[in-house]
């Protein structure tokens, strides 16, 4: 499999460091719903994750969950203005976790896969690594925390830049202490932040002092992608935003004082999702989450499709009409996937069962080329039209059911599942052949409609009657 690799600049062959392919992925901060770029990101983790499987790898996912940090506290004191600092807390985080998790589960990730990983739940891993960074003249102590320092990391012979070019037009002297922060300039930013009223904290001694706080965003991601997957592994998977300076920094802080420069063997960073070609904001009243997809009653998997249509590398353009168009092209795979279950059965001919075969190849062939999801949708796309072209109802055959399931495993799009219709819809179909067949066509009429009202729509072909779901 080929991949292209942030820190090289370049597509390359991928080896994994050993048996597993170790993957982290940058979750979400559960302090509201998250929005459909953020969503993106994670249908692209989950399907590099599946083109890997495809290809023979076990794959082992971890994911964050960052449950405290500026947001999460503004969010949880407006929220929750009546309860303890930690109790309102860890009510919002359990709250949007859960959020979060049934969108993953909407739109088609795996979302057994993954090991999630509770930021509030590795405090001691996070202080541990402070510690050390400190004890190793990596950090230092401030008035208001514990920062990282640039300057010692880069005098070790480190290189701060890894991902996202960096020189001295950029880069400041001062230190900052938001978790989110002037994304044009480099600062010494804050590992640890001391105890303000009516926070959350947790009790930390470092050096003789006793310095009650909580953790800063990016040593959260160093730690807890450490202890679950050691050091270095081999992927980790974020939006092209985090590069700088979230990624960044926590290459130099999973890095400082280690011989082996590399956090990951490889980045795998997914272009923005725009909207109508504007980059999401709520001034500009873009900002769009998975239940306003919904509300218009669009299908989730619509979402995932309109997304596997551009290449995690280009940038996606949202618009209502893209996802309609998305939703339609479902509904025809769908329908594609429903001839297995049409009356009549034949046998699969030659012809058609190496058109499976060479399309499951072709679609392998894409996913391992830097997962190329563009191109295996339109070696799907032929088949679906080849068949609707020339259909064969209730088709049986050595790839057809296999077909279905390799789909799914490869794009998460659940097709391979979906139920027939009942035993009495089929008899109706029959009696209508009949009628048909007799020249009835005033009751063959009202059978169709019967169908009809049911959710099921008919057309006639010269193999025979075919059903497809109106819905």
């Amino acid at each position: 499999m080929r991949l292209y690799n942030t820190l090289s600049k370049s597509v390359s062959e991928f080896t994994p460091l050993d048996n597993k392919v170790r993957i982290y992925s940058c979750g979400p901060t559960v302090y509201d719903h998250i929005h459909i770029g953020n969503l993106a990101s994670f249908i692209y983790a989950d399907t590099l994750c599946r083109a890997l499987k495809s290809a023979g790898y076990e794959v082992e996912h971890v994911m964050n969950i960052t449950d405290i940090d500026d947001k999460m506290i503004a969010r949880s004191k407006e929220k929750y203005p009546d309860l303890e600092p930690t109790e309102a807390l860890d009510k919002l985080a359990k709250e949007y976790e859960e959020v979060f998790k049934r969108d993953m589960i909407s739109v088609g990730n795996n979302v057994d896969g993954i090991k999630f990983v509770r930021a509030t739940e590795s405090i001691e891993s996070m202080q541990k690594l402070i510690a050390k960074l400190h004890a190793d003249g990596f950090a230092y102590i401030a008035d208001d925390g514990v920062y990282f320092s640039i300057k010692a990391y880069t005098d070790s012979g480190k290189t701060y830049g890894q991902l996202t070019p960096i020189d001295s037009s950029n880069t400041s002297q001062s230190r900052i202490q938001n978790d989110e922060y002037d994304k044009e300039s480099v600062h010494d930013f804050a590992l640890w932040k001391l105890k303000k009223p009516d926070e959350p904290s947790w009790d930390f001694e470092l050096d003789g002092q006793q310095l009650a706080g909580r953790p800063g965003w990016h040593i959260e991601c160093s730690a807890m992608s450490t202890a679950a997957l050691g050091l270095p592994f081999d992927i980790h998977t974020g939006g092209v935003d985090l590069k700088f300076p979230h990624h960044e920094n926590e290459i130099a802080q999973s890095t400082a004082g280690q011989e082996d420069p590399l956090m990951a063997q490889l980045f795998f960073h997914n272009e923005h999702v725009m909207v109508d070609g504007k980059k999401m904001s709520k001034s500009l009243d873009n900002f769009y989450t998975l239940e306003d997809i919904k509300a218009k009653y669009f299908d989730p998997l619509a979402f995932r499709l309109m997304v596997l249509q551009s290449h995690y590398r280009s940038q996606a353009n949202f618009t209502w009409e893209a996802l309609e168009a998305a939703q339609n092209r479902l509904v025809s795979i769908r329908d594609w996937s429903d001839l297995r279950h049409q009356p009549s059965a034949e046998s699969m001919s030659d012809e058609l069962d190496e058109l499976f075969r060479k399309t499951r190849q072709q679609m392998s062939d894409s996913m391992a080329n830097d997962i190329n999801t563009p191109e295996a949708l339109a070696s799907l796309n032929q088949l679906v039209s080849w068949m609707f072209k020339n259909p064969v109802p209730g088709v049986e055959g050595t790839h057809t059911d296999g077909t279905l399931a390799f789909i799914d495993e490869l794009l998460g799009i659940n097709i391979s599942n979906r139920p027939d219709i009942t035993s009495e819809e089929k008899q109706l179909i029959v009696q209508r052949e009949a009628a048909r067949k007799s020249n009835e066509w005033d009751k063959s009429d009202a059978l169709r409609a019967q169908l009809k009202d049911r959710g099921i729509e008919v057309r006639d072909t010269d193999n025979g009657q075919v059903w497809a779901r109106s819905s």
